[in-house]
């Protein structure tokens, strides 16, 4: 009889190392998942507030004068664009996100309002790079490439 439960003890390891072998890649594919998702949520976050900082100091120095008219001119725009990308009005040496560039955001004052737009579109590759390994099922490459965009609009000060 202890022949018995031996002999069944060694199948159920042999079952259990078999399991293991088909839950371990869906289970890493899942954590890396998680892990990108995250990585975009906490650069969409970081983009978003960096744009609405941005705005914030367009908003504040739009005026000029005492005139009560609304005017972007070129310093203001590169100031609002480096104070979105490098966190500072005079350039930085690194972006606040990676791969965010000036020609990312752009700035502009609606007609006809006192209102300014300062928008970013930045695009954020995956994990494993912009496209993923061929899909086993078409045989197409799937793209991880993804847009993300984050616009304020604020009225001029």
């Amino acid at each position: 009889m202890m022949w018995f439960a031996e002999k069944l003890k060694a199948r159920q390891r042999g079952a259990v190392l078999v399991e293991m072998a088909l839950v371990t890649p869906i289970l890493l594919v899942l954590m890396l998942a998680t892990a990108d998702l995250t990585r975009a949520f906490i650069d969409h976050n970081t983009v978003t507030k960096a744009v609405r900082n941005g705005a914030r100091y367009l908003a504040a120095n739009a005026f000029q004068g005492s005139t009560g008219v609304v005017n972007i001119d070129a310093t203001l725009a590169n100031e609002t664009r480096n104070l979105v990308v490098y966190g500072s009005i005079n350039g930085g040496a690194s972006p606040v996100v990676p791969g965010l560039t000036l020609a990312d955001i752009t700035v502009v004052q609606i007609a006809g309002t006192n209102d300014i737009t300062v928008s970013a579109a930045y695009a954020l590759g995956g994990l494993f790079g912009p496209v993923l390994p061929t899909n086993l099922y078409t045989g197409n490459t799937i793209s991880a490439a993804r847009t993300l965009r984050a616009a304020v609009t604020m009225r001029a000060l």
